[in-house]
C-alpha cells in the first residue's frame, strides 16, 4: 500500500472510448489508473467522482489578461499595475471555470509572472508573450488615422518596425522569459486604421522574428485573418495562426504542409456580436466583426479536414471575459464536442511544448477538470458555467 494525495473514484475518463476508472495523484503527478486503483493506495484525500466525467484541465491558448477595456487607446495608456491587478482577477476566474493554462498572446512580463509563481494570485499555469509586435498602423498602433501623437508601447502592444528593431524586441521578450513571441500579420476588428485582408510585416520582418523564436526553442503566433496574411505568415515561420476566419482550402494546405497550429477564438466575435453596446463598439468595428463573425466555424471545418491542428482560444476583452467556455460551444457546433476538447486540451498542450499537460495519463501532470456528471449523457456540461465543477491543478483542489 503506497502513499498518494488524491485519489478520484468512479471517474468516467475520456481518454479513448469512455470508461470509468480510479486516478490517483501524488506530487502534483498521475501514478495509478485503472478500475480499483484506489485499492493500493492510502489517500490523503478522497473525491468521490460517481460516473462523471473528469477531463484533462482546459488550455486557453488566446488569452488576454491585460485586456481591461476595448478602447485600444486608453488600454494602452493605463498604468501597468492597474491592468496587473484586473489581470489576476481575470485569471483567478478563468481557474475557477477549469482553465488550468492559459497562453496570454498580447501581454504579461516577469512581473505578473513572479506573482503567479510564488502564490500572491490563484492563476492557470501563465505562458506570456509579452506585447505583441505591430507595425506603424498595423493591428497593434491603436493611433486613429486624426491623431498625431507618438505611440510606442503599452500592456498589450508595441510598434515596432524593421529588421534590426524585431530583433532586439524579440530578444528582450527572450529575456524577461516570455513563452513566445506573438506579431500581427493583417489587420483587425477594433484596431482603427487598419483593412482586415491586408497582410502586414515584410517577408524579412517576419523571417527574423521566427528566426530568434527558433533559436531560443521557441515560436512564433501570428494574428491573421485573411488566406493571404495566412500564407505571408506560415511561409516566413510563423507556428501558430490566430483566428484564421477567412481561410481558405488552398490555405489550410499550406498551413498543414508547415506544419501550423489554427487558434480560432470564435467566442470573442459572437460575444462582440450579441454585447457590441455593453463595450461601445463604434460602427467600424461592428462592421468588421461582421465580416470574420460568419465564417468563423466554416475555417475551422476546413483546417481540420486539410489534416491541421486545431487549437481553442477564447479571446476576449473587457467585461466580455464571461463568455469564455460559451467558445467551447460555438467551436463544438463545428466540430463536434469531443474534437472540441481535444482541441482545448492535447492539441494546445502540443501548441504550448508541454506533453505532460492536456491528458489524463500515468506520468502526466495533475492538471484535471471534474464535472458534476457524464458528457456522454449531456455534453453542455463542457461549456455551461452554472454546473458545478471541481478544479484540481498540480494535484491540489482548487
Amino acid at each position: 500500500m503506497t502513499t498518494a494525495d488524491l485519489v478520484i473514484t468512479d471517474a468516467l475518463l475520456h481518454e479513448g472510448d469512455p470508461v470509468e476508472a480510479d486516478v490517483v495523484v501524488h506530487d502534483g503527478r498521475i501514478v495509478a489508473i485503472g478500475p480499483g486503483a484506489r485499492r493500493d493506495h492510502t489517500a490523503s484525500r478522497t473525491l468521490a467522482a460517481a460516473g462523471a466525467s473528469l477531463l484533462p484541465g482546459l488550455i486557453d491558448a488566446h488569452f488576454h489578461a491585460y485586456a481591461t477595456t476595448l478602447d485600444a487607446w486608453q488600454l494602452e495608456n493605463t498604468p501597468l499595475s492597474f491592468v496587473a491587478l484586473a489581470g489576476a482577477r481575470r485569471l483567478n476566474r478563468a481557474l475557477c471555470r477549469g482553465f488550468t493554462t492559459v497562453r496570454d498572446v498580447a501581454g504579461g512580463d516577469a512581473g505578473l509572472d513572479r506573482a503567479i509563481a510564488t502564490g500572491l494570485i490563484e492563476s492557470p499555469r501563465y505562458l506570456w508573450t509579452g506585447p505583441a509586435m505591430s507595425q506603424t498602423g498595423g493591428h497593434g498602433d491603436p493611433r486613429a488615422a486624426d491623431t498625431d501623437v507618438c505611440f510606442h508601447s503599452g500592456p498589450m502592444n508595441q510598434v515596432v518596425d524593421g529588421v534590426d528593431n524585431l530583433r532586439i524586441a524579440a530578444r528582450d521578450r527572450f529575456r524577461h522569459g516570455a513563452h513566445a513571441l506573438k506579431i500581427m500579420t493583417s489587420g483587425g476588428v477594433v484596431s482603427p486604421t487598419d483593412p482586415i485582408r491586408v497582410p502586414q510585416y515584410s517577408a524579412e520582418e517576419i523571417r527574423a522574428v521566427a528566426e530568434e523564436a527558433r533559436r531560443r526553442g521557441s515560436y512564433v503566433a501570428a494574428h491573421a485573418y485573411s488566406p493571404e496574411a495566412i500564407r505571408h505568415s506560415v511561409a516566413n515561420g510563423v507556428r501558430s495562426i490566430e483566428h484564421g476566419n477567412l481561410l481558405d482550402e488552398e490555405t489550410a494546405t499550406a498551413m498543414a504542409t508547415a506544419r501550423a497550429f489554427l487558434v480560432p477564438t470564435l467566442a470573442a466575435y459572437d460575444a462582440m456580436a450579441r454585447r457590441w453596446q455593453e463595450v461601445a463598439l463604434n460602427p467600424v468595428q461592428r462592421a468588421k466583426n461582421a465580416e470574420v463573425l460568419d465564417s468563423g466555424k466554416r475555417a475551422v471545418q476546413r483546417a481540420l479536414e486539410a489534416g491541421v491542428r486545431v487549437g481553442f482560444g477564447s479571446d476576449l476583452m473587457a467585461d466580455l471575459e464571461d463568455d469564455q467556455l460559451h467558445g467551447l460551444r460555438l467551436q463544438a457546433e463545428a466540430i463536434g464536442w469531443q474534437a472540441t476538447l481535444r482541441s482545448a486540451t492535447r492539441v494546445n498542450a502540443e501548441l504550448i511544448n508541454r506533453p505532460d499537460l492536456g491528458r489524463v495519463e500515468v506520468g502526466a501532470t495533475a492538471d484535471l477538470l471534474l464535472l458534476d456528471g457524464p458528457l456522454t449523457e449531456d455534453e453542455t456540461l463542457l461549456w455551461d458555467e452554472r454546473r458545478s465543477r471541481t478544479v484540481v491543478q498540480g494535484g491540489v483542489l482548487k
